[in-house]
């Protein structure tokens, strides 16, 4: 049993605190390191992959095209005239190969759905794909944003009615939505520094570490999720809201960790007391979850007017490094209504700022100064995800929409529960599911877990002799298990992130075991001191 001091690192970032629990859980030569530390998904979607692949041999033959009397692999601008028809037949010419299928309902979908010209679509498909020209518009390209609108309403509306038209910006995956979305309240003013932001903890880390950074200076408001009501807001935790010092309000929706999803009663409570209490509070909830939940809907389609969405493609279709992500924001919003009732003199230093831009400065959109701002306004020409990415992001969503039987849904929920249900038998305990939880992760409490294995007497001993934080480098050392530690959520209890997304049914039967293995030492060492 391992004697080292590991509290020099308790104030580390969970995320930088894992690079310290890899190092050790590798350190062994006679065990291989099981990390469930990080989200990144072991599963991802094929067939929108495979159509992109596909795409990319029409595109290149329409490059080829231009330039077809040069032997030099030499090729040209795409023409739009007569696309539709050589791609029908490109379609038929390759009707064996995997993904034209897929491209072929594509195309369907869109016009039959969506109203999209299918010569209008397949065009900005191949210019997109070959990555010819700049992004236009540099918020997203017009054809992938309808898609995606479609995508986003199906996922995070239910059955929830449509509450108006809204604009998508495609960004480099969640994160950097995450940042532009502060970068651009602050630079027009509508928060600064002292202005309190509101925090549904737990919560990914980055929102506890961006609003202390020193260029934005504000304080952080836990708004917290109660464990033994599975997550949910209490009436006393909303209540903190109504302090008008609290500007702007984030929650991750499910949760990260806890992966639950706000019920259907506080959604409706969290938008009413929005709506009635505080008409004027920036929303932001991240719902990069919400495909994992059953019956998801986003507080985005409950409170419209102050709610951004941001979304990212990432774990559901597996494609962290493809860095796929967009923010979503209805045009009848409260960014725009505060933008406009900004003081004389703050409208002329954004009209300096966003001169270059508009003779007009002041009609540009708080969505649309995302873009700029992302590109410091003098290169919002060269703004936007790269045109691939977006090709990549549109046919993710189509994926989406033509998965009608929720085949790969319900193949991607069941496969993260089956390892929720796996790794809880193996550590000695009943698996029991909330209706709300979804389970991309779990949250191991080490308080409640050592109560169920050994009583409550040596529960309050592990709180006591503060073992939860040294359980995760007893497990990496020991066991070359690498876990995240709950607190660098703001999780009150002593807890273990584990990520359900990343390892194997076996692995995660073997990480199950060695925690109980773990828990079981403690109990031998609080045994050993008991008269």
């Amino acid at each position: 049993m391992s004697k080292t001091d590991y509290s020099d690192f308790e104030d580390l970032s969970p995320f930088e605190l894992k690079d310290k629990l890899i190092e050790i859980a590798s350190s062994s030569a006679d065990r291989l390191m099981l990390n469930a530390g990080r989200g990144n998904p072991n599963f991802l979607a094929t067939q929108p992959r495979r159509a992109f692949l596909r795409l990319g041999d029409f595109a290149v033959e329409e490059a080829e095209r231009s330039y077809s009397y040069l032997d030099s692999g030499f090729g040209g601008l795409p023409e739009k005239d007569g696309m539709l028809l050589r791609f029908e037949d490109f379609l038929h010419r390759h009707e064996d190969r995997e993904g034209t299928t897929f491209l072929k309902a594509t195309l369907s979908y869109a016009k039959n759905h969506l109203g999209v010209h299918r010569h209008d679509l397949i065009h900005e498909m191949v210019q997109g794909f070959l990555g010819c020209n700049y992004p236009v518009p540099p918020r997203m390209l017009v054809n992938s944003e309808k898609i995606v609108w479609a995508y986003l309403r199906k996922e995070m509306f239910g059955n929830e009615p449509p509450n108006g038209p809204f604009s998508i910006f495609a960004t480099e995956g969640g994160t950097a939505a995450m940042t532009y979305i502060f970068q651009t309240l602050k630079f027009n003013g509508l928060v600064k520094e002292g202005d309190k932001v509101a925090l549904g903890t737990p919560i990914f880390s980055p929102y506890l570490e961006i609003p202390p950074l020193p260029e934005y200076d504000m304080p952080v408001v836990d708004i917290r999720m109660e464990e033994g009501t599975d997550w949910q807001f209490s009436d006393a935790e909303l209540a903190k809201l109504e302090d008008p010092a609290i500007k702007v309000f984030c929650i991750v929706n499910p949760s990260n960790p806890p992966s639950a999803k706000l019920s259907p009663e506080d959604l409706d409570r969290v938008a009413k007391f929005i709506n009635e209490k505080r008409p004027d509070l920036f929303v932001v909830t991240d719902d990069v979850y919400g495909t994992f939940a059953d019956d998801f809907v986003s507080l985005f389609a409950k409170c419209p007017r102050n709610t951004l969405c941001v979304y990212s493609f990432s774990k559901y279709f597996g494609a962290t490094g493809w860095r796929l992500g967009v923010i979503a924001l209805h045009e009848d919003n409260v960014f725009d209504d505060a933008l406009a009732a900004l003081p004389e003199n703050a409208k002329k230093g954004l009209d300096k700022r966003y001169s270059s831009l508009t003779t007009t400065p002041r009609d540009i959109r708080f969505i649309d100064r995302l873009v700029a701002d992302s590109r410091a306004v003098a290169l919002n020409h060269t703004a936007g995800s790269s045109t691939p990415q977006q090709i990549q992001i549109m046919l993710f969503a189509m994926s989406g929409l033509l998965d009608h039987d929720d085949r790969y849904k319900n193949a991607a929920k069941g496969l993260i529960r089956r390892r929720f249900n796996t790794l809880e038998l193996n550590m000695g305990v009943k698996p029991h599911r909330e209706t709300n939880d979804v389970n991309y992760y779990t949250l191991i409490n080490l308080q409640h877990l050592s109560d169920r294995l050994y009583g409550d007497e040596f529960a309050d001993w592990f709180v006591a002799n503060k073992k939860g934080y040294d359980f995760l480098f007893r497990l990496a050392e020991e066991t070359s298990v690498v876990l995240l530690p709950g607190k660098g959520f703001e999780v009150v209890d002593a807890s273990a992130r584990v990520s359900l997304a990343n390892l194997t049914e076996a692995e995660y039967a073997e990480i199950g075991a060695f925690a109980r293995k773990v828990i079981s030492e403690y109990h031998d060492e609080y045994s050993g001191k008991k008269p």
